[in-house]
């Protein structure tokens, strides 16, 4: 967790900004510009009918322009990082750095603009006259206290939120550590004894949002570098003077002395291990100095071993990252068409990001550390800027402040609904999910199997099965193991149920039962005794055949075919169905069901032509209508290859069968998937672009869903199982714990089940 990272070296960043080509950021159309008819409703003279609207209602530039999702990154370059003034030129990569994490967290489009003017008053009307251009404004990088004035006036002006981010966005991940900081050492906002250091934007920031969230004005001591703001001091502006207390202590040493928490945005050195030794019980000290802090944790650690330490930098725990707070925040109040940022608003950003650091971690975070597991503790007290959850978490926290402060002109009815929207915007496979998971819990609850029960990632997968209501898991494997490993992840030792294969009561039964139906195929009973004691596969998937449980989820530490193959000695295909892998592929807008990916290896044209049928059926499960392509090397017979007779044979086989769904073939895949191919093939009986692909082998079939993941930024579900008699889904060798709980959900919603129901609309 405290392994430090090497500084990124200044060629590579300069590479880095500079090529492929210069910059981070560029524009991207939104609507089609393919034709004279997208040309003319674009601009000229589609374009008169919103120009006229918005002129008789200003407020519908929201609706009809992309003002709504737009955020001016602006700055003058006046205090750029901890360089100082640099210029407005200079700023620009930062600015562009800026708008680049708008979108990647939140999917906001921010766009930097780089004012050439120091002077506050004519910058302020500078950014007042180009305001009504964006739905929001981010301030960066200037100096105070021109930030204050700026911001300040700049609220006044324009009834869009207008946010300091060097200010507010510190203040509010900083605040959300303390809050956590304070539930672990057992201490209230109320008593909280704390000393700011440094009285420019930030400090004076973190300072009045924790004030206002119940530290009491005596209980706190900004200093400067001239030492404690104090009522005899006659050299303080207006903002210094706000937070200027009655107390003898003069220095920064003597401010610290039985202080509870210090909180720091100065300069390196500026706190000593004897101050950090003069501090109370379980200090809580955010050293947060640009680039290097005023204590190091190496050095706090030496002082004393009770304190909580936070710095600014990735490669301590608990980094107080803004990138946790401006996208999100923007988010909620971009939504809600908020007219500012309020306090309100400020606040509940940082308590929801305190309670998101208290919940059990996802593998992306794992990943960001680069392997290590934190939890909620010492060491992780500030979410991870790379938690996927954020999205979804904090935005509607920042629109309910907004609705409830009445600062909201689009209050949000449906919180539910909006956190589903926000989690598609980033994750095109959520609304999906969503919709599994709402269709497991609305049915009756499923016991499902997690096969490879003693492994870290399958336990913590079976219980956010369990927390989520979306059945009751049952773990296989050895009780001492299983539990050892849940005191490992987090996990109550009583929350699931733990079957052991050996001991179990139906043991014998499922030997009896399994021998009966293996002994034909060279098995002996002491063979099939020892598959039941011994592979869990085997034993779980007699639990499902027996009616013990009512499906299951495994694959994580076999391969593929291995896995399946230890099932099929339980399980039959169901009738009149082929076992086979199917994948659900999610791109720029397109949804694709790809197969077979994972079973037969070079299917006949009989296979091919069940896939197909099997396949529409998951389709429309999924909410889509099908339209099977069989895919070849050639088109139509263009050119001939004795490998495209399969293909066509499967073509006559569904002509033969009448099934009730579209189908072409055979074809090539580029023109499967051209919504506009009928104008080469007007014969063609696609009546638009196929979203079913059969594959004419198991390569080509795992190969291009591999491809569009890899090199085509594509979402990729699944392989899902089809076409076993009861609901089994195989995880990848390796699985993360979000991959086999949505297989586990699959299992439990039953994709192969004559009644299952539509899982999107």
């Amino acid at each position: 967790m405290t392994t430090r990272k090497p500084r990124v070296d200044d060629d590579e960043a300069l590479a880095f900004h500079r090529h492929p080509q210069p910059g981070k950021i560029a524009l991207r159309a939104t609507k089609p510009m393919a034709t004279q008819r997208d040309l003319s409703l674009a601009y000229s003279p589609g374009v008169a009918a919103p120009v006229k609207a918005i002129a008789a209602d200003p407020d519908s530039a929201y609706d009809y322009t992309s003002k709504g999702n737009l955020v001016a990154v602006i700055s003058n370059g006046t205090a750029i990082l901890g360089l100082g003034d640099l210029g407005a030129a200079a700023s620009k990569p930062v600015m562009e750095g800026k708008a680049v994490l708008f979108k990647r967290f939140a999917d906001v489009d921010g766009f930097d603009i780089e004012v050439d003017e120091k002077d506050p008053e004519a910058f302020i009307e500078c950014v007042r006259r180009f305001g009504a251009t964006f739905g929001g404004i981010n301030l960066e990088d200037i100096k105070g206290p021109d930030c204050f004035i700026i911001e300040q006036k700049l609220r006044e002006y324009l009834d869009i939120p207008v946010f300091h981010d060097d200010q507010h966005g510190t203040a509010i991940i900083s605040a959300a550590g303390i809050i956590n900081a304070c539930e672990l050492t057992g201490r209230k906002m109320e008593d909280l004894t704390v000393v700011v250091n440094g009285a420019g934007a930030a400090g004076i920031a973190v300072l009045e949002l924790i004030k206002s969230m119940g530290v009491r004005h005596d209980n706190a001591i900004l200093c400067d570098s001239k030492g404690v703001i104090h009522t005899d001091r006659n050299d303080l502006n207006q903002w210094k003077s706000a937070h200027a207390v009655t107390t003898a202590k003069r220095s920064l040493e003597e401010a610290l002395d039985g202080a509870d928490c210090f909180i720091g945005l100065s300069v390196k050195g500026a706190v000593t291990k004897a101050m950090v030794k003069s501090m109370a019980a379980d200090p809580i000290i955010f050293a947060m100095a640009n680039p290097d802090p005023e204590i190091t944790p190496e050095e706090v650690r030496e002082a004393r071993s009770d304190a909580i330490m936070a710095t600014g930098r990735s490669d301590y725990p608990n980094q107080v990252n803004n990138v946790l707070g401006f996208p999100y925040i923007f988010r909620g109040a971009l939504d809600v068409r908020a007219t500012t940022i309020n306090e309100e608003m400020k606040i509940a950003a940082a308590r929801a990001l305190a309670e998101l650091a208290r919940e059990d971690v996802p593998d992306e975070v794992a990943a960001a550390y680069h392997g290590a597991r934190p939890s909620f503790g010492r060491d992780y007290i500030i979410p991870a800027p790379f938690d996927p959850r954020l999205i979804s978490h904090v935005p509607p926290y920042i629109a309910r402040a907004a609705m409830d402060s009445g600062v909201a002109r689009k209050p949000i009815a449906d919180m539910d609904a909006y956190r589903a929207r926000l989690a598609q915007r980033l994750d095109p496979t959520a609304a999906i999910l969503q919709s599994i998971h709402d269709q497991v819990r609305s049915g009756d609850s499923k016991r499902i199997v997690f096969a490879e029960g003693e492994e870290p990632t399958v336990i913590r997968a079976a219980h956010a099965f369990q927390t989520q209501d979306l059945g009751k898991p049952i773990l296989i494997g050895r009780e001492e193991t299983v539990q050892a490993n849940m005191r490992l992840v987090g996990v109550p030792q009583d929350a699931i149920e733990i079957v052991n294969a050996r001991v179990s009561d139906h043991n014998e039964e499922y030997a009896d039962w399994l021998f009966d139906r293996l002994q034909r195929q060279g098995y002996l009973r002491r063979d099939v005794q020892r598959l039941v004691n011994n592979d869990r596969n085997v034993f779980a998937a007699c639990m499902v055949a027996l009616g013990h449980a009512d499906g299951m989820v495994t694959g994580t530490t076999r391969n593929y075919a291995q896995a399946l193959g230890d099932v099929k000695l339980v399980l039959d295909p169901q009738p009149g169905e082929r076992v086979m892998g199917m994948s659900m592929v999610l791109s720029r807008g397109r949804t694709l069901f790809i197969a077979d990916t994972n079973v037969t290896e070079f299917p006949t044209a009989e296979a091919m032509a069940d896939m197909a049928c099997q396949c529409a059926a998951a389709a429309r499960r999924f909410g889509v209508e099908p339209r099977v392509a069989m895919l070849s090397y050639s088109t139509f017979g263009n050119p001939e290859g004795e490998r495209s007779e399969r293909i066509q044979e499967a073509v006559r086989l569904l002509d033969s069968k009448q099934v009730d769904f579209e189908y072409e073939g055979e074809m090539n895949a580029d023109v499967a998937l051209d919504p506009d191919h009928k104008r080469l093939y007007p014969f063609s009986r696609l009546t638009g672009a196929a979203n079913v692909l059969i594959m004419p082998a198991i390569h080509s079939a795992s190969i291009s869903t591999k491809l569009m993941r890899a090199a085509g930024g594509a979402t990729v579900l699944g392989p899902m199982l089809l076409g076993l008699s009861k609901p089994v889904q195989i995880a990848r060798l390796g699985s993360p714990v979000t991959d086999v709980l949505t297989l586990a959900a699959l299992a439990a919603h039953d994709l192969s089940g004559a009644g299952a129901e539509a899982v999107a609309e």
